[in-house]
């Protein structure tokens, strides 16, 4: 399994609707890219004021290849657009990890 993280940071008063993204955007993320290998997604949220961070999704995809099809296929633009939806950062991180073996 590979995972893909995605960071969002702001400044204090940054938009950031932690119900919507967990409910909704990670939602709309199973539906575009289920049939390119992404099996699961999580929310995590940092305590206290997260100075400057305000979410870390984690999204795992079953193959590492995986992951570039899913950003490549036409539905990324729909769950991109989403994202004005839950926030109006402007920073916003990707990074892509797998297990060691």
């Amino acid at each position: 399994m590979t995972r893909m993280t995605v960071v969002c940071a702001g400044e204090a008063g940054t938009r950031f609707d932690r119900e919507y993204y967990a409910t909704k955007h990670l939602a709309l993320a199973l539906e575009c890219w289920g049939r390119y290998g992404l099996e699961g997604v999580d929310a995590f949220y940092p305590a206290g004021d997260g100075d400057g961070w305000l979410s870390i999704g984690v999204y795992r995809f079953r193959e590492p290849g995986d992951i570039d099809v899913a950003l490549a296929a036409p539905e990324t633009e729909r769950v991109m657009a989403d994202v004005r939806n839950f926030t109006d950062a402007t920073i916003v991180m990707r990074s892509v990890f797998s297990p060691m073996t």
